[in-house]
């Protein structure tokens, strides 16, 4: 119940009520802002008590709201973090102002104007069957026909930002290759093709607009480092140089909501530092730098580089210790359920092409036994702490 003076409000002072709401928020022009003023001056001025109960009872019950600020109101109480879009689309379907459906919910990220493009990554890129369900059909609304993979690029990547997450990455480039494929079925032998050449294209357009990359990939390196990738044949010569004219004429457009870029996933991260790394088609042992974060473990060949060698997520993953010949300190990650599949996981050649990792198992030696058991220690947190999954060993 609102209270007005300790009374109820409705007929005369119900429109009053609202009024006031109105004035004191229209001064914002229609921000997203404007209905947080209002309900800051009908609390200020004890128009409104300040409980969840009373907000959200004037939010549903009051006209005049749309439903785009509606989602505003009740995310912002999480300050802006990740989970804000979660509590925002929550409260719209137990209100039954939205349908939880795959397809209203992905229509309504989509089409609405205001949403933070930083929380819609971060919702579309979550590994639940319902988020899965979402992302296909967010996926599904852009119309890819006739649109060379740089063009598509562009609209899939303006439409929301990417999250830092690497298997968040992983899921929408898989969807965005699958919609794209479907949208032009002679293009690519396979989404495979698209896949990796999409991951090529976003890291051509860093190489060649980031100012903190002096080495500025050339043409004849972008076909080179695209070579063989479409079922082992060569990609035409003038498709992928009209991708490259087109990435070094114009950047991509990222949309800039809050600051929160890949290169964050480096940052805090859950352990770092130098291990040996067993290779996966050639058995020898090179010394790379580790990170760990995100659920997901990245690999340099230095600690300056700004771009891993390798990323291997780690879901559906489990590590252990192993006893290797004349390595005592090592452990093992590997999937308890792949059946001699390999590894999915990506690393950059010497010649800098994408390729997809060559792993069923990856061995990974520590210096110490102390540092194998803390790593394994972090991993197991890590992997436990993101999914809620209890790893059997």
């Amino acid at each position: 119940m609102l209270n007005c003076g300790g009374t109820g409000v409705d007929g005369a002072d119900k429109h009053t009520l609202e009024r006031l709401f109105f004035v004191c928020s229209r001064s914002l022009n229609g921000s997203n802002r404007s209905v947080f003023q209002g309900i800051k001056y009908l609390v200020d001025n004890e128009l409104l008590d300040w409980k969840p109960e009373r907000v959200a009872e004037f939010l549903y019950k009051e006209e005049g709201l749309n439903k785009t600020r509606l989602f505003f109101v009740c995310s912002r109480s999480l300050n802006g973090s990740n989970r804000s879009v979660f509590q925002g689309i929550k409260y719209l379907v137990d209100n039954e102002l939205l349908d939880w459906k795959p397809e209203r919910v992905a229509e309504f990220l989509y089409k609405e104007e205001g949403l933070n493009k930083t929380a819609i990554g971060d919702f579309l890129g979550e590994r639940e069957d319902m988020h899965l369900q979402i992302l296909k059909a967010f996926v599904e609304l852009h119309e890819f026909s006739n649109l060379n993979l740089v063009q598509a690029l562009r609209q899939f990547l303006w439409s929301f930002r990417l999250p830092g997450e690497a298997q968040k990455i992983d899921r929408m480039m898989e969807a965005f290759a699958t919609r794209y494929c479907n949208c032009n079925a002679n293009v690519f032998q396979s989404t495979d093709t698209c896949y990796i050449l999409s991951f090529a294209i976003i890291m051509l357009n860093t190489s060649l607009h980031n100012p903190n990359v002096k080495d500025k990939t050339s043409l004849e390196r972008f076909i080179s480092m695209n070579r063989g990738i479409n079922n082992g044949q060569d990609l035409p010569g003038d498709l992928l140089t009209n991708l490259y004219n087109s990435i070094r004429n114009e950047p991509f457009k990222i949309p800039e909501d809050d600051g929160n870029d890949l290169t964050h996933t480096f940052f805090n991260p859950e352990r770092e530092g130098w291990l040996l790394k067993l290779g996966g088609r050639v058995k020898t042992w090179k010394r790379r730098w580790f990170i760990l974060t995100d659920n997901c473990l990245y690999y340099f060949e230095f600690t300056t580089d700004k771009e891993p060698r390798g990323i291997i997520p780690l879901e559906n993953l489990c590590v252990r210790e192993v006893m290797f010949p004349r390595k005592p300190y090592c452990l093992e990650l590997y999937n308890p359920n792949s059946q001699g599949q390999k590894i999915k996981a990506c690393k950059t050649e010497t010649d800098g092409r994408v390729v997809e990792g060559k792993h069923q198992s990856y061995t990974i030696c520590a210096a110490s036994a102390e540092e194998r058991d803390d790593w394994i220690e972090s991993i197991r947190y890590e992997h436990m702490h993101l999914t809620g999954a209890v790893e059997h060993t």
